[in-house]
C-alpha cells in the first residue's frame, strides 16, 4: 500500500506539481504540437522530467507523493521548466523536505500590542486594519469600518477577511471585481497553509469554505499562490460609489504573524477625495452616536 504515494490531503507537493504542469503550455516550453493526442492541456511528464533533467519515474514519484527528498538544484530546476513566479518557487520549496523549517506559529489569534492600536486610532485619514496569518482581523480603525464592514458587530470568529469575501453577501458586493479578488484570497490562503500545514484554525477555515462555497473548491484545488504585495482594489461603496484604492501591506516587527493593512488613494484623484468623504460622513455619524445619551439625558 505505501507504492501507491500519499493521499491528496498528505500530498501538496505532488498536487502543487501536477497543478502546474496542468497550466505550462508546451509550446512556450519548447515543445511543438506532435500529433500526439494530449490527456491533459499542460506539459507530460516525460517533457518535464527532460527540462528539469531527471528521470520520468523521479517526477511520478514526486508526483505521488512517494518522496519529498529533492535537492535545491532540483527544485529550482522543475520552478525553471514550469515558470514559476518568485510566490510559487517560494511556496515550492516550503512544500519540499529541503526548506528550512518555519518557525513554530502559534494556533488562534495573537494579541495586538497597545501602541499598535494606538497607531489605528491616529489614523483618521486612512483606514486601516491589523490582520493575522489567514487574514484573520485583530484589530481595525474606524476608517475601516466606514469603507469595509463594522467588524466589531461581527463574532470573534467570523473575523475573518477571507470568510467575509465569499460567505458575507454585503461584503462580496463591495468588490467591483469580486472573481479576482477572490482569486487572490485564495492564493493568499494557499500560501499560508503550506507554511502552516499544522494550524487547526486555518484547516477549519479552508473546509468551511470548500463546503460552502462552490468556487473556492474549485480555485483551492488550482494550488495558485501569492504573497502578501502591494495591490489596486476597486469598490463599489453604498455611500460615495465606485473608489480606487491602493491596499498596502507592512509587517510587524515585535509580532511576525501579523501585519498592518493599509487603504489610500492617490492625492488629488476623484477616489481620493471619495475617501475623505467617507471617513468625514463616518466620524460625523460617530459623534452624533456620541452626543445621543447627551441629549437623553
Amino acid at each position: 500500500m505505501a507504492d501507491q504515494g500519499a493521499s491528496s490531503a498528505e500530498n501538496k507537493l505532488g498536487d502543487f506539481l501536477r497543478a502546474r504542469r496542468a497550466e505550462s503550455d508546451p509550446r512556450r516550453a519548447g515543445f511543438p504540437d506532435d500529433g500526439r493526442l494530449r490527456r491533459v492541456p499542460g506539459l507530460r511528464r516525460e517533457e518535464l522530467a527532460q527540462l528539469a533533467h531527471v528521470s520520468v519515474d523521479y517526477i511520478v514519484r514526486l508526483e505521488q507523493g512517494r518522496t519529498r527528498r529533492v535537492s535545491r538544484p532540483v527544485l529550482g530546476a522543475l520552478a525553471d521548466a514550469l515558470h514559476l513566479a518568485s510566490d510559487e518557487r517560494d511556496y515550492l520549496f516550503t512544500l519540499a523536505d529541503v526548506a528550512p523549517a518555519a518557525p513554530e506559529r502559534q494556533s488562534g489569534r495573537s494579541e495586538v500590542a497597545p501602541r499598535l492600536r494606538q497607531l489605528l486610532g491616529t489614523m483618521h485619514d486612512v483606514p486601516a486594519m491589523v490582520l493575522h496569518r489567514g487574514m484573520d482581523i485583530l484589530a481595525w480603525n474606524q476608517g475601516a469600518t466606514a469603507l469595509l464592514t463594522d467588524f466589531g458587530a461581527l463574532p470573534p470568529a467570523e473575523r475573518n477577511l477571507i470568510r467575509l469575501t465569499f460567505l458575507d453577501a454585503p461584503f462580496r458586493a463591495l468588490y467591483a471585481d469580486w472573481p479576482r479578488a477572490a482569486r487572490e484570497c485564495v492564493a493568499v490562503l494557499r500560501m499560508e497553509a503550506g507554511r502552516t500545514p499544522h494550524d487547526p484554525a486555518l484547516a477549519a477555515l479552508v473546509g468551511e469554505l470548500s463546503v460552502r462555497d462552490p468556487d473556492f473548491r474549485t480555485w483551492w484545488a488550482g494550488h495558485q499562490v501569492r504573497g502578501p504585495r502591494q495591490l489596486t482594489k476597486t469598490y463599489v461603496h453604498p455611500v460615495v460609489g465606485s473608489i480606487t484604492l491602493d491596499v498596502q501591506q507592512f509587517t510587524v516587527d515585535t509580532h511576525p504573524d501579523q501585519f498592518l493593512v493599509a487603504y489610500t488613494a492617490p492625492p488629488d484623484s476623484p477616489s481620493h477625495e471619495a475617501l475623505g468623504f467617507l471617513l468625514r460622513w463616518a466620524a460625523g455619524r460617530a459623534d452624533e452616536r456620541d452626543d445621543l445619551p447627551a441629549r437623553k439625558r
